[in-house]
């Protein structure tokens, strides 16, 4: 079973900044747990993510992965550049939304504008793997078009990319149910195996959660993302109560189910503190 876990998703929407001591010494505390794959930073402008402003510092104070994952978001050729030269990195995230408004908000290119751009991406990632993060992958708040079946025909083009090492859906809007989750991944299924380059990066409610692995198990997802304390919600969501799934509800579930990323349960609690004392702190 593969975890991300995801501080850099927590903090990116945080008000202050977080001193790059205090970001190195919270994910060596992860490390130390048995966390092996971290979604840790982004190479974008700072002028629009100042809190990752310190990508290249953060990365260069972390131990060297030693076969754990350290990935960074990406946005543009100039970000893969940076990631390229940066110490330790192992993996970039690029993200691909199913709406075009939305694509259009965060990339500020159309999705058709956006395949090149991918393609001529993969090309140069040399040697970096490369995931692809599908937003909106379960609706959006714009009224672009959206179905299952519409998510499941950019999972089968993306499949055919050489060089893309995952893909991963992901709940931007933050309102799918255990349902919407269940026929998109049936209708993902029609056309492929989902099989462990397939994951799922979901947002909900804490009464929520659980159903949403339920059934992402059930279809054969092996690879979840999350955040301890569930930091890092959703803004388009309307709720602060819907965030990412709570690395400390979702790992102990996974274990009785018999399914483990080797992470140290008993550490949960304690750095689910810290981040909660980062948030306080910063956010």
């Amino acid at each position: 079973m593969k975890w991300v876990e995801c501080p850099r998703d927590s903090w990116q929407g945080f008000a202050r900044f977080i001193p790059t001591e205090e970001k190195v010494r919270y994910l060596r505390g992860l490390l130390e747990a048995g966390f092996r794959s971290l979604d840790l930073t982004s190479f974008v402008s700072p002028k629009w993510v100042p809190q990752h402003a310190d990508a290249e510092a953060v990365l260069a104070a972390l131990p060297a992965p030693e076969g754990r994952e350290y990935l960074a978001i990406i946005g543009n050729p100039k970000g893969l550049e940076r990631a390229r030269q940066a110490a330790h990195l192992t993996t970039v995230g690029y993200p691909f939304s199913i709406s075009d408004t939305f694509q259009r908000k965060n990339l500020n290119l159309g999705i058709e504008e956006s395949w090149p751009v991918l393609e001529q991406l993969l090309a140069e990632a040399q040697g970096l793997g490369f995931v692809v993060y599908l937003s909106m992958a379960f609706g959006n708040p714009y009224g672009d078009a959206w179905t299952p079946e519409l998510t499941a025909t950019f999972v089968e083009r993306m499949r055919r990319l050489p060089g893309l090492s995952g893909l991963v859906l992901a709940d931007t809007y933050g309102v799918a149910s255990a349902q919407t989750i269940a026929q998109t991944l049936q209708a993902i299924s029609q056309s492929g195996e989902l099989d462990e380059k397939i994951g799922l990066h979901l947002h909900s409610r804490p009464e929520h959660t659980l159903d949403k692995v339920q059934v992402a198990l059930k279809a054969g997802v092996r690879w979840l993302e999350g955040a301890l304390g569930g930091i890092g919600g959703c803004p388009f969501a309307g709720d602060d109560l819907v965030g990412n799934l709570a690395t400390e509800q979702v790992l102990p579930y996974l274990a009785q189910q018999g399914l483990t990323p080797g992470v140290n349960l008993k550490r949960l609690p304690e750095l689910s503190s810290q981040a909660l004392l980062l948030r306080s702190r910063y956010a």
